[in-house]
């Protein structure tokens, strides 16, 4: 069984806290991104909140930044595949403007 570790924080004069660093780590959480708090008894759970799409969102970012690739890039990437599946697809050299 893991061990349970806790950690202090304040509640800040608007209902803020900051969440300790190695916390966010372990349980995925990444600044702007909703939470759920779920009350029990005197305690608190605070969980991820993790839609679908965000959470493909987020994982595109951490893949590109990791790559080292920019959006440019990507996008660019996008359009070599769009036109070689054209090509596979239709047959010939490919079509000018395709988006």
């Amino acid at each position: 069984m893991e061990e349970v570790k806790s950690f202090l924080t304040s509640i800040r004069p608007r209902g803020q806290i900051t969440i300790p660093k190695q916390v966010r780590k372990r349980g995925v959480l990444e600044e702007g991104q909703v939470v759920t708090i779920i009350p029990v008894g005197d305690s608190l759970i605070i969980t991820p909140k993790r839609l679908e799409l965000d959470e493909a969102r987020r994982q595109i970012k951490r893949i590109m930044r990791s790559a080292g690739i920019s959006l440019e890039d990507m996008l660019a990437g996008l359009k070599e595949e769009r036109e070689s599946l054209y090509r596979e697809t239709y047959g010939g050299k490919g079509r000018k403007g395709l988006s």
